[in-house]
């Protein structure tokens, strides 16, 4: 039931890291368009950023869960048995405590920029709060799908998970 709960949060996270993803090219489009026509439409190139980091931070998790982080294997290759999985617990603890620190700092950015008032320098104004959100929440998504792989790791599951080995650099 969680395992299940657990796939579909970073399954959707995905999704809206695509449907940002689709919003940076009409936004793009929409600006080229509008520069053709002798316009120009206020913000676009601030949206598409916003999109852009909302897409990068949500597609962590969802990418790590389908084994398509590159992964630099070249000591972890040469360990076998027992060596093997403390040296993947200890780096799956390590990715875990820096993503949790992340996931903090961005947390507390959030809301330090809510509290403030923050606004955007272009002419939209736009409250910084709102485009920070989605990189906060990634980056939770992400310390929280570490976390699970290291507790499943740790509880005996397979190193390797499928589809892992593509994104492996030996």
């Amino acid at each position: 039931m969680i395992r299940r709960c657990l796939d579909g949060l970073y399954h959707a996270a995905g999704m809206l890291a695509a449907l940002f993803m689709v919003s940076i090219g009409i936004l793009i489009v929409t600006s080229v368009i509008a520069r053709l026509m002798g316009t120009y439409v206020p913000g676009l190139n601030q949206y598409a950023g916003y999109a852009m980091a909302a897409s990068s931070f949500l597609a962590l998790a969802y990418t790590f869960g389908a084994g398509g982080h590159i992964r630099v294997n070249l000591v972890l290759s040469k360990l076998q048995g027992r060596a093997r999985w403390l040296a993947e617990l200890w780096c799956l603890g390590a990715g875990s405590f820096l993503a949790c620190y992340l996931a903090w700092y961005l947390i507390k950015m959030v809301r330090v920029s809510h509290m403030l008032g923050d606004v955007s320098e272009g002419v939209d104004a736009t409250p910084l709060w709102i485009p920070q959100l989605g990189m906060a929440v990634g980056s939770t998504l992400f310390a929280i799908c570490l976390i699970d792989r290291l507790v499943c790791v740790a509880l005996g599951a397979p190193i390797e998970k499928s589809g892992g080995d593509a994104a492996a650099v030996e």
